[in-house]
């Protein structure tokens, strides 16, 4: 049996973060009832006429500049003409041989090594609306049409067939994603479809350089979606070729629930659109000048603050990488460390307990009812030894609670460690009293009852003892009774 490799290339359906449309004033706010947010220009009605959002052009040149390709200082929008239920005007705007932005790369590293996807191209357009299906086959459906998404503005990110492996197409859709939230031109919620992946997937004998027939799997919305559809069909591409078959060339949706790509329809050619220029909009044209003011606009992107957070706080590579995930996680971090004087630590309260306390409410890092500077009023309680082991958590929980500042909490309610010697000894001499089995257990050398003697110590003095001087003490008075 021959060895085979894939061959994949990736479509990025990205919409941007604008507050309407790309051709008219209406809402682009998700979530409203259907068909709300219309008018005739996205209804595609006679003698509605297209006007383009300057808004929507300059996160399009923001995107085209943090993929490092070069933005065409002309550009001319097309008519993509294609019959579908949820496409009113019976075509779709969007660019066709002059592009917004051509010829940019993305490097990212993987398990396997390090990695670069060339970009092709980015070119804006419009969205089509929405089909929603009601029904099971066998007992008959409805369709019904929400218009709604129909015109917002979107770019569509298309790569090089550079990626050999379903995992790094993974891999680099999230590295995509993340680069796209942190230049605020997408939201990055694929659950509510504002970011959406078509891959274009063939096989070919290992080492041969002539391309295999591809098909098309289409709107792949999370990055574990990618990974499976592509491996499935890899594998289903596989065999076919194996087996002396031929590989249709096709659109294929992968079925979540079974696991499998299902054929969707053959696949189009640039010819079956019938593109032509949009009589209605003139070129795009984009002064130089102002192409450099959006590139001089971009914020530091995710892996070089990755980096930097490395170097400048000597953060291991999981942290840092975790923390630039997000924009505003990378910020609150900053914030704290800068607060605090504590990088470390603050990495790993913003990595921990506030982490899983947006988990656990569900909320956004901005929602938050703990800020950077109260946060980093915790930490240096903390390094300055007035706090310790579980009263933290305890405090922490207060200050989310109350929103008072940590020191407030400590001083109101008694919480601060205990250091002095007398009231340690007699809290350890307490517990030696009245746990005479394990005391004796230890005595005769089963250490392990040392860690819970400690423990009811610290229980005792309600997690408040300092560790270090439970610990000494604790030993010694063990030892020297043992030798009395």
């Amino acid at each position: 049996m021959p060895s085979f490799e894939p061959v994949i290339g990736l479509e990025i359906h990205c919409q941007l973060l604008t507050a309407s449309k790309i051709f008219c004033g209406c809402s682009t706010t998700f979530g409203s009832p259907p068909n709300t947010n219309i008018c005739p220009v996205c209804l595609g009605l006679p003698g509605a006429l297209p006007v383009l959002n300057r808004r929507a052009v300059e996160l399009a040149v923001r995107a085209s500049h943090a993929l490092g390709c070069t933005v065409q200082p002309v550009s001319i929008f097309a008519r993509k003409n294609y019959f579908y239920p949820d496409l009113p005007k019976g075509y779709q705007i969007s660019q066709y041989d002059r592009p917004l932005a051509t010829g940019g790369e993305v490097d990212f590293e993987t398990r396997g090594g390090a990695r670069r996807v060339r970009i092709t191209r980015v070119h804006m357009e419009e969205d089509a609306g929405k089909s929603l299906h009601e029904g099971f086959a066998d007992s008959g459906t409805r369709t019904h049409l929400d218009y709604n998404r129909s015109g917002v503005p979107l770019i569509e990110i298309v790569t090089e067939p550079d990626l050999r492996s379903a995992a790094d197409a993974s891999e680099f859709f999230s590295r995509l994603r993340a680069i796209l939230v942190a230049i605020a031109v997408n939201d990055g919620n694929m659950e509510e479809g504002s970011l959406r992946c078509d891959a274009n997937v063939s096989v070919r004998p290992e080492g041969a350089d002539k391309l295999g027939v591809k098909t098309e799997l289409k709107n792949l919305n999370s990055f574990r979606h990618v990974q499976r559809a592509l491996e499935y069909e890899i594998d289903r591409q596989i065999g076919i070729v194996s087996g002396g078959g031929a590989v249709e060339h096709e659109t294929r949706l992968w079925d979540a629930g079974g696991g499998r790509t299902v054929s969707m329809r053959g696949k189009e050619e640039a010819h079956d659109y019938r593109y032509f220029p949009e009589p209605d909009l003139p070129p795009l044209t984009l002064e130089p000048a102002w192409i450099d003011e959006v590139r001089a606009s971009l914020t530091e992107l995710p892996d070089a603050r990755r980096r930097r957070f490395v170097e400048q706080y000597a953060l291991p590579e999981y942290d840092a990488s975790v923390l630039t995930a997000s924009r505003e996680l990378a910020d609150y971090f900053e914030a704290t460390a800068a607060a605090s004087g504590n990088a470390k630590a603050s990495s790993n309260w913003v990595m921990g307990a506030l982490s899983a306390k947006m988990n656990d409410l569900g909320v956004a890092i901005a929602d938050l009812a703990i800020t950077p500077e109260a946060l980093a009023g915790l930490i240096r309680l903390i390094d300055a030894g007035t706090i310790g082991g579980p009263v933290t958590k305890d405090v922490f929980e207060k200050m989310y609670a109350t929103g008072k500042p940590a020191a407030e909490i400590v001083e109101r309610e008694g919480l601060a460690r205990i250091d002095d010697q007398s009231a340690i000894v007699a809290a350890v001499q307490a517990v030696l009293d009245a746990h005479p089995g394990p005391v004796a257990q230890y005595r005769a050398g089963k250490q392990q009852t040392f860690g819970f003697l400690v423990g009811q110590v610290m229980k005792a003095t309600k997690g408040k003892a300092n560790p270090a001087m439970v610990n000494d003490l604790l030993k010694r008075l063990l030892e020297a009774d043992s030798t009395a």
